[in-house]
């Protein structure tokens, strides 16, 4: 028989009370979700209520953000899968201490509305519908099909009791990639932007930006021009028309409609606001960020009349001032959370600001100094976790702009005379290397690293591939242009 033992172990375990997560939670959210959570709470708990004056916008949600995005499409969006960082091609690739933030959104048409309200204009049977639509809910945001034919045959078997061969569903896919936009439901990049030129010029066509990417796409994502034009016998300027052609194209057909998720129809609304009052700095919060919330007063009124005659109240009566009691509770204890997290918000943001004060009195970046969640951890005397919620997804508008919170945080480095700087000083130094940089020869990490070191900055030339990688900047062989 096994030897058993009795242990007597100590552990000191510390368990969040719920008003402590209460608090939590509405520390990581930002300023618009604030006042979607405290719209809910009125709703829930009568309770609370809103001091007279102090309403919330009622039309909050319907704003939508005039400033459209306009990003033009540039070589960089066919850098070849080797030539992008490996954290970049996972599904997940975030931090397992970042939370994702749904920021509110304009309404509108979804985009895989739009594509099933098209299949009504094809002549499909009922069946083929169905299918279509399968297949269409397997379309990603970017207007790509991810899976593979077979996968999406088993499926329909399996959850629809559909069965349909390959043959008969590559056809129906093919109806599909006749829908507008050009380019839906195309299996990767080369395949979108051929159905596209196909839209454009018609089925006959032999046109340069086609063969380029029919027969051609491996050299045209890794800038092996000269291979093109011997092989085509061509010009460098008839090989530029062709290339100029296909940067006309949208590499993701899915954004041209007004999807819901995209990022050119979030709103942002600062959770600080800074004002330079003759050289003096005056932090504040957004208003939506400090609602002045109370007790219902007829609710308190009505406990007392029921609490003072416990004796002769009636079960209902009983069960009522139950009732409210607990909802008294959470009133409290939601009222004493939204004040945490306002004194929370400006003793870790007004640290920030004294910081940088530098940055915040004329708005250089250069005059950012290099700053960790830790720096202002040791100055507040906060958790660390509480910093990077404050951190996280908040903004403050100053008199030169609105700027990410996390903007204001960033390693440092010392140069050759000892001097610290931040990382983003250095960044700044790539950037403007590489733009002004001649395309025809684009200048390379290493050469990067010694025009730094002629700065008095000495960066390895893999250091300066992970600051050029965090700046969204593809290696210099794609960055070459004829």
């Amino acid at each position: 028989m096994a030897d058993q033992r009795i242990s007597l172990q100590q552990r000191l375990l510390q368990k969040l009370s719920p008003q402590q997560i209460q608090v939590i939670k509405l520390l990581e959210i930002p300023t618009m979700q604030l006042e979607q959570r405290i719209k809910s709470e009125l709703e829930e708990n009568p309770i609370l209520e809103l001091i007279e004056g102090d309403d919330l916008d009622e039309n909050f949600d319907d704003q939508q953000d005039d400033s459209q995005s306009d990003d033009e499409f540039t070589l960089e969006d066919y850098i070849n899968e080797e030539d992008v960082p490996n954290y970049r091609l996972s599904t997940n690739n975030y931090s397992k201490d970042d939370k994702p933030v749904d920021m509110p959104y304009s309404s509108g048409v979804s985009f895989h509305d739009s594509l099933i309200e098209q299949i009504g204009l094809s002549n499909l049977t009922e069946e083929e519908e169905l299918i279509a639509e399968y297949i269409i809910g397997n379309i990603d945001e970017d207007g790509y099909l991810r899976r593979d034919l077979e996968s999406i045959c088993d499926d329909l078997a399996f959850h629809l009791n559909v069965e349909v061969n390959i043959k008969d569903l590559k056809r129906l896919l093919e109806v599909i990639q006749d829908f507008d936009p050009p380019g839906i439901g195309a299996r990767d990049l080369q395949e979108c932007l051929q159905l596209q030129i196909l839209r454009k010029k018609g089925k006959g066509s032999t046109s340069l930006a086609l063969k380029i990417i029919q027969d051609n796409f491996e050299e045209f994502t890794k800038k092996h021009y000269d291979k093109i034009i011997r092989k085509y016998d061509i010009s460098e300027e008839e090989l530029k028309d062709g290339i100029d052609e296909i940067l006309k194209l949208n590499p993701k057909p899915g954004s041209s409609y007004s999807n819901p998720m995209s990022k050119s129809n979030q709103v942002i609304v600062p959770d600080f606001l800074l004002d330079n009052q003759e050289g003096e700095l005056q932090l504040s919060l957004n208003q939506k960020n400090a609602p002045d919330l109370q007790l219902n007063g007829t609710y308190m009124n009505l406990m007392k009349s029921y609490s003072g005659n416990k004796s002769m109240a009636s079960k209902d009566q009983k069960d009522a001032l139950s009732f409210m009691k607990q909802k008294l509770d959470s009133a409290k204890w939601f009222i004493d959370a939204i004040r945490q997290r306002q004194q929370t918000l400006l003793v870790t943001m007004s640290e920030i600001i004294k910081f940088q004060k530098e940055f915040f009195e004329e708005g250089d970046e250069t005059k950012l100094r290099p700053m960790i969640l830790k720096d202002i951890t040791d100055i507040t005397g906060l958790d660390i976790s509480t910093i990077s919620r404050v951190s996280n997804s908040k903004y403050i508008q100053t008199h030169f702009g609105i700027y990410p919170l996390k903007y204001f945080f960033s390693e440092g480095m010392q140069t050759d005379t000892g001097e610290e700087v931040s990382t983003r000083e250095i960044k700044k130094i790539l950037q403007e290397c590489i733009a002004n940089e001649n395309k025809r020869h684009p200048v390379t990490d290493e050469k990067l690293a010694d025009i730094l070191k002629e700065k008095s900055y000495v960066v390895a030339r893999r250091t300066v591939a992970k600051y050029r990688e965090q700046l969204a900047i593809p290696v210099a062989r794609m960055r070459k242009e004829l």
